[in-house]
């Protein structure tokens, strides 16, 4: 049989620091070079979580930006993008803008992510575009409004704020039916939402069932902690939640380990390959 692991990034992966541990790569990268097969499904773009999971030798394209991209991290390339058409991204503009609220908003040309902003939200989303700067590899570019940017090769738009400020948003968005969002509160800072919105396409539900296809896989064992996991644990084999994870998460987990903090995943998949290894060797 054969089996793909995928696990989400931050509050399941990486640890509060938002790290791999040495502990997780050493045991993953051992399990790849024996023959297995691991991923991750996460919010970030390329450039942010190809960076932040560089010690990990991952051989199986990842999900990005919530299921907007299937991303080749070892070509770098974009394997399947899913694009909001013209009409959709310019409404989605022009709703953030009637509710007031600033998202950046992301495009997808020659298999980089383009970044435009007009100002900034909150400090949060200052503190996010400081963070990262104007680098080659991921170009920002301030610009009068975003309505006047948005076409058919707009993917996504981010912001991060306060809960009630960001549900305005959803409200309107939730009658649109080419629209979907992924709405949860940021796992580093309590007191702050994000709220990102993609293509109805777009879902790590269908990017796992993209991946399972794409690469043969016979069973997916999918770990996760937060509400933009959900779609994911719908459509996988085995669904983990890591102890810290959501009492909604929580409850449509098939298992639940150790914490983000413990290496839990890695443990996880270690035992699992130990197990499997046992059982092909009794037969």
């Amino acid at each position: 049989m054969k089996r793909l692991f995928i696990t989400d990034l931050d509050g399941t992966f990486f640890n509060d620091e938002a790290h791999v541990t040495d502990i997780s790569a050493e045991i993953i990268n051992e399990f790849i070079a024996d023959g297995g097969y691991f991923t991750f499904a996460t919010a970030r773009t390329a450039s942010s979580a190809a960076g932040m999971t560089e010690s990990v030798n991952i051989n199986v394209p990842c999900i990005l930006m919530n299921g907007v991209s299937i991303y080749d991290n070892q070509r770098k390339k974009y394997v399947k993008n899913n694009f909001l058409s013209h009409s959709d991204a310019l409404k989605t503009a022009e709703i953030f803008k009637d509710c007031g609220v600033i998202p950046f908003m992301y495009r997808i040309e020659e298999d980089r992510v383009h970044t435009y902003y007009y100002d900034f939200n909150c400090k949060e989303m200052y503190d996010f575009f400081r963070m990262r700067g104007n680098t080659p590899d991921r170009p920002f570019f301030k610009c009068e409004s975003l309505t006047d940017i948005a076409d058919d090769k707009t993917v996504y738009f981010s912001v991060q704020g306060q809960e009630n400020e960001l549900e305005r948003v959803t409200e309107i968005l939730d009658n649109e039916k080419n629209i979907s969002y992924a709405f949860y509160r940021d796992v580093y800072n309590k007191s702050i939402w994000f709220l990102e919105v993609f293509s109805s396409n777009a879902s790590k539900s269908n990017g796992v069932k993209f991946l399972k296809e794409y690469g043969g896989f016979d069973h997916v064992t999918c770990f996760g902690d937060n509400y933009n996991d959900l779609p994911m644990f719908e459509v996988c084999d085995r669904k983990i939640a890591v102890s810290n994870a959501k009492t909604k998460v929580k409850n449509a987990a098939d298992e639940i380990i150790g914490s983000n903090n413990d290496n839990a995943v890695a443990y996880y998949i270690k035992s699992a390959q130990y197990k499997e290894n046992y059982m092909n060797e009794r037969k």
